[in-house]
Parts: C-alpha cells; sequence; structure tokens
C-alpha cells in the first residue's frame, strides 16, 4: 500500500461510541454525577427523611443568607448560582449547539459527516445582566471568524451587546450584556447634615447594578477616573463632594483643586476649595505646597509617635482633585510635565498614612499619558473609546470579565454609567454617577463651604457631564 493510502487508511471515519462519548462527557462534569451520588449517600447514612430534612436546611440557610445580608450573597453566593444555572439552562445541549448552528459558527467533520459544535468550557456571570462564556473554537476557526459573527450572535440571543476576545490558544471569550440596569437618571446624592454622617471610607455617588449605593473612599488610596468626554466624570467628582459636604464646611477635609482647562468646570465650586489652580504654573506652586504640607505632617507624626493619622480639624483629609489629568502629565512644557510627574511621585508614594491623597480625572488612559497610573489604587472606568483602554483602567482582562466600557454609548441617556473591579471576587461591577447639575453644586457651595469663603451665589440649570 502507498503512502497517501496508508494515510487515508488511518484516520477516523466514524465518531466514537455513544458510551466514550458519554464518559468523557462525565470526566468533564463530574457535578452531574457527583450530586446524586451525594444524595444516595445522604440517604443511605441518614435515612430518606434525614436526607430530605438535610436538603431541606440547606436551602433554607440560603434563602435566610438571600433575605438578611443580601450584600454579602451578591458578592459570594449569587455569581456562582447564577453561573451554574445559566450553564446549564442557556449554554448547553441542543439549545447550544441550534444557535451555533444557526449564526454559523459550527463545521461539518470531512470525514464523519458530523457537525462540529464548538464547546463551552465555563460560563461566569458577574452581574445579573452580564454573562462571560469561554467556549473552545471547532479546529479551523479564529477569534477574527467569531468576530465576524458578533452581530448576528447577538441578534440570536436576543441580548443588548455581545463582544469577543481572544481568552488563550483556541478559546474565545464571549461577553453577553442580556439587558441595560439603568434606565433612569439618577438624582444627585444628599448632602449630609453633619460630619458624623460621612463615612469617608464609603461617600455615595451613585448607584450599582444590584439596586445598592455605588459608594468610594477619599482615605484608603488614590483614585482614578477614566473616560471619554461626556461620560459623567464630572459627576463623580461633584457627586464626591457632596457626600463630603458637611468635612469641607467644618475643616475635616481639604479640596486642592487643579483644572488646566481655565477652570471652567470648577469655577462654579471654587469656595469650596482650600487651593486652586488653572495655570500650569499655578499647578506646580500647588503641587509643591501640597507635597510640603504632607512632609511637615510626616514630621508630626514621627515627633508625637503616629503611625496613621485620624481625620479632625487638627489633620484633616488633603484631597488633591486634578481634572482632565493628562494636561498635567502630557500635555504641557516638557520641563513642568517632569516637575509635575516627580511631585506626584512624591505624594502618591508616601501621603496614604498622613491623609494626603490624589483623584485624577482623564480621558486616554495609557502609559504615555499618565505615567503614574500604576499608583492610583481604585480605578473607575467610565466610557472610553478603545477596548484597550478598559484593561489599562481596571486592570488586565477586565473587559473579558465584562466590563464593556467601551461599549457603553455617548449620549447622554447612558452619562454616568461604568464600571468598577469588586476587591472582593475581582469581578466587574456595573453603576451609574448621580447626575449632578449647577443647581446642585450651588446648594453645595451654600450650605458646605468653608466657614472663611466667600459664598458665591450661582444657579443654573447645565448638567456636570
Amino acid at each position: 500500500m502507498n503512502g497517501p493510502a496508508r494515510h487515508h487508511a488511518g484516520r477516523a471515519t466514524r465518531p466514537p461510541g455513544r458510551e466514550v462519548q458519554a464518559a468523557a462527557w462525565l470526566l468533564r462534569h463530574p457535578g452531574f454525577a457527583l450530586v446524586p451520588l451525594l444524595g444516595l449517600g445522604l440517604a443511605a447514612t441518614l435515612g430518606p427523611l434525614g436526607a430530605g430534612l438535610t436538603v431541606a436546611a440547606a436551602v433554607a440557610a440560603v434563602l435566610v443568607w438571600w433575605r438578611v445580608h443580601p450584600a454579602t450573597f451578591d458578592r459570594f453566593a449569587a455569581p456562582r448560582l447564577r453561573s451554574s444555572w445559566r450553564r446549564w439552562t442557556v449554554y448547553r445541549g441542543r439549545r447550544w449547539a441550534q444557535l451555533m448552528s444557526d449564526t454559523g459558527l459550527t463545521r461539518e467533520h470531512r470525514h464523519t459527516g458530523d457537525q462540529l459544535v464548538p464547546r463551552v468550557l465555563r460560563v461566569r456571570s458577574s452581574s445579573p445582566s452580564i454573562d462571560t462564556v469561554y467556549v473552545r473554537m471547532v479546529r479551523g476557526q479564529d477569534v477574527a471568524y467569531w468576530q465576524e459573527k458578533a452581530s448576528v450572535l447577538w441578534e440570536a440571543l436576543i441580548a443588548h451587546r455581545v463582544a469577543i476576545t481572544r481568552h488563550r490558544p483556541g478559546v474565545v471569550a464571549i461577553v453577553i450584556e442580556w439587558e441595560l440596569p439603568f434606565t433612569r437618571t439618577i438624582p444627585a446624592p444628599d448632602i449630609p447634615e453633619t460630619v458624623d454622617d460621612v463615612d469617608l471610607r464609603a461617600l455615595e455617588i451613585g448607584d450599582n447594578e444590584h439596586g445598592q449605593p455605588f459608594t468610594a473612599s477619599v482615605v484608603d488610596g488614590h483614585r482614578l477616573v477614566a473616560g471619554c468626554t461626556g461620560s459623567g466624570k464630572g459627576s463623580v467628582l461633584w457627586g464626591t463632594l457632596r457626600s463630603l459636604g458637611p468635612c469641607l464646611r467644618d475643616g475635616v477635609a481639604r479640596v486642592w483643586m487643579v483644572d488646566l482647562k481655565g477652570g471652567v468646570e470648577t469655577e462654579q465650586g471654587a469656595p469650596l476649595f482650600h487651593r486652586y489652580a488653572t495655570t500650569m504654573g499655578e499647578a506646580l506652586e500647588l503641587l509643591t505646597e501640597f507635597r510640603d504640607a504632607m512632609r511637615d505632617r510626616q514630621d508630626w507624626m514621627r515627633d508625637n509617635n503616629i503611625r496613621r493619622c485620624t481625620p479632625s480639624v487638627e489633620t484633616p483629609v488633603e484631597l488633591l482633585v486634578i481634572d482632565e489629568m493628562a494636561m498635567l502629565t502630557a500635555y504641557g512644557d516638557r520641563a513642568a510635565v517632569r516637575d509635575a510627574l516627580r511631585l506626584l511621585a512624591e505624594i502618591m508614594t508616601q501621603g496614604r498614612a498622613s491623609l494626603f491623597t490624589v483623584q485624577g480625572y482623564l480621558q486616554e488612559p495609557s502609559k504615555d499619558v499618565l505615567d503614574v497610573r500604576e499608583l492610583f489604587t481604585q480605578r473607575i472606568c467610565l466610557a472610553v473609546t478603545a477596548a484597550s483602554h478598559v484593561d489599562m483602567v481596571l486592570g488586565e482582562g477586565a473587559r473579558e470579565r465584562g466590563a464593556l466600557a467601551d461599549e457603553i454609548p455617548g449620549d447622554d441617556r447612558h452619562a454616568g454609567v461604568g464600571f468598577v473591579i469588586d476587591h472582593g471576587s475581582r469581578l466587574p461591577v456595573r453603576f451609574r454617577a448621580a447626575f449632578v447639575t449647577d443647581d446642585d453644586i450651588a446648594e453645595l457651595v451654600q450650605r458646605c463651604a468653608p466657614r472663611d469663603a466667600q459664598v458665591i451665589e450661582l444657579t443654573g440649570d447645565r448638567g456636570a457631564a
């Protein structure tokens, strides 16, 4: 027999037996066999009644947890339960095979004639509205081919949006956004009455996709907020200051504002600021003064053997806010930019214990624009213009896990929608920042300007987008 004939004879012309396929399937899904075996084991050990009571008690405990403490349930249990449920009800069996066939993502085995269906490896449901499905492609396909089919898959699933990225060789991650959870504009957060009503580690600035308040800290690190024009950065900024209001009024927190866009978007709140800079020269002076104040407090802490300050009038939270940070860190005079980056690096690496913190707002988060990006410990990603920006802000793999910030429409109806990473589960959580109007800012100035500041009366109905 010649070489080609021998080669052809060695190829499979029929699929493996059904029993072999079933055994392989059970090896990939051990829970399908282990759960019944566990039930039989309980019945054999405790008797049918005891096994039934044990299962009922477990179900009751989960229900009580769900009702009594939604925050921990949604963080630890809900993603796993939701992933398992959707894995077996949406992404399996004939329904999945039919979906793949209808969207042109199957292939026919050229020797056996069998239909080859992409196999679901894992499902991750980080939120009620977003799934990430990891799928092993059929041999001969690549991620570009799948991305061409994304719009077809989107329509076939009747989903809000679908994004497809490469996970590893031969495997794609399909991010399926089933619905948009925010259907209304969220009003500006209320201004607390007293300093005692303010939690500096959980200032409310909007709602998350679970219907709970979305909060952020001003004392546990530095915050980076990235988003394109009109994405809602202003609402995050002013929402934070509204929740911080009594602390500004009573001197427990002080704002040092840098706005190199000439102060157009921040001038209305000028009476709230301890220091205010609108030009590059003024910004460098402000940064130097901020750095020197940090050093003075560090000296005081050493003299008094204090490892970490407590917010008070004597040791206030010093909050440096930089609006459109790229003007300070990339687009200015080269020598001035170098000095600004040096001062920022010193402040951000040393300021936490002494309550000196930085909040930066910018549109383009690349390393070239923001050399100190990695020093920000809190990251918020609003609507951005490129898929790569998502991982630049939230960390590698964030978009693949469901943070589709580059897919957020750039209209007013979606302003303020963004993503953060939950520190416990490392999953993206979608939120919407409260919409802060000029009237809301004017109210904040009237009620919470520091006692020795001159309050400016301003009115209007334009939003702080």
